[in-house]
């Protein structure tokens, strides 16, 4: 039985772009059982909503499963790959190059030192 969409849940042509870049199951084992789809929805709805992980609805997969693979995927790469490909489809398809050529930070949001003054600007001497 399908369940009830969330405003979250990815659209069939957002997950056609998607899939391809999360990582295939592992050879051998145990096959994977879980939609990945779902597990990304439960992802999304947690970041929409704000809710725990506990939180999830009971109709997405299980909060622990939903958590693993977004842990998985911070720690292996995958999130930064997602990003990086659909930034740069973003970019492409607003007439500019994928990669970005600049980028600018402001004192006021990296901060370089707990302290002002002569060693917040004076390098190193190795």
């Amino acid at each position: 039985m399908a369940r009830k969409a969330y405003p979250s849940d990815l659209t069939p042509a957002q997950w056609e772009r998607l899939a391809p870049l999360l990582p295939p199951p592992k050879p051998g084992g145990r096959p994977r059982t879980v939609d990945l789809r779902e597990v990304m929805n439960g992802i999304l709805y947690r970041v929409r909503e704000g809710c725990t992980w506990r939180a999830l609805p009971h109709d997405l997969p299980p909060w622990g499963t939903v958590h693993m693979y977004f842990r998985k995927w911070r720690r292996d790469g995958t999130w930064e790959g997602v990003h990086d490909a659909l930034r740069e489809r973003v970019r492409v398809a607003r007439g500019r190059a994928p990669a970005p050529s600049a980028g600018a930070l402001d004192s006021q949001s990296v901060k370089t030192t707990e302290r002002g003054g002569r060693a917040a600007t004076t390098p190193p001497s190795w």
